[in-house]
């Protein structure tokens, strides 16, 4: 009976973990050149970005798979959330691989725990990836029907908050929970960057979306 019991404990403490109260430090509207101003690019040889109407544009470069930026929110028990739209200018020969991302404990390349997204494949990830570039998958869901596509926009959230046990991952698209993890190992994480990223697993050039709407939220003490 024990590890049904177990199984019961951590159900009940990912469900609370889910509902916790959140209060928000942080919001960026994109809607100025100086709001958008303050997303500091991490990583990404090639990337172009720039104001689309009331949002940050994000495009992607030759030889360059990936561009992570960081809100200037720095901290480990976070919660991000923001808008992305990956946007119709994208070639049509990439637009399957293209995926949105949110970024918690990252340091600079693309390392920490990432929500990741594939519009066009309706698949969801939760990524654990380190400095040296190694990439653990904590959890998938595929067809996953509140993924929106391509010009759509899609409501992402990504939580880390540590507990018993390990930090428990949580992430939301379109305000439904789709993915859930606990990393047992949290601190092989050392960074403390929030942000956001778009790229491809491979030749990514082209690759355009849209971000707006940026929060950073943390537990509520009470």
């Amino acid at each position: 009976m024990a590890a049904p019991a177990a199984v019961l404990a951590l159900t009940l403490g990912l469900t609370a973990l889910a509902a916790a109260a959140m209060i928000g430090v942080y919001r960026d509207g994109m809607s100025t050149e100086g709001q958008r101003g303050q997303m500091v690019k991490v990583s990404g040889s090639r990337c172009r970005a720039d104001g689309l109407g009331k949002a940050l544009r994000v495009t992607i470069g030759k030889r360059t798979r990936e561009c992570g930026y960081r809100t200037p929110v720095l901290g480990r028990e976070l919660e991000i959330a923001a808008t992305e739209r990956l946007l119709g200018s994208t070639p049509p020969t990439a637009r399957r691989r293209a995926f949105l991302a949110l970024n918690l404990r990252g340091e600079g390349a693309p390392a920490g725990y990432q929500l990741v997204v594939y519009p066009l494949q309706r698949k969801v990830q939760l990524r654990r990836v380190l400095a040296d570039g190694s990439v653990r998958y904590l959890a998938i869901e595929r067809d996953v029907a509140g993924v929106k596509g391509l010009e759509e926009a899609n409501q992402l959230r990504l939580r880390a908050i540590d507990a018993e046990g390990g930090c428990q991952v949580l992430g939301f698209v379109n305000g439904k929970q789709v993915v859930t993890a606990t990393d047992e190992s949290p601190t092989e994480l050392n960074g403390r960057f929030s942000g956001f990223s778009i790229g491809a697993a491979t030749q990514a050039k082209g690759i355009a979306a849209s971000v707006d709407d940026v929060a950073v939220r943390v537990p509520s003490p009470f």
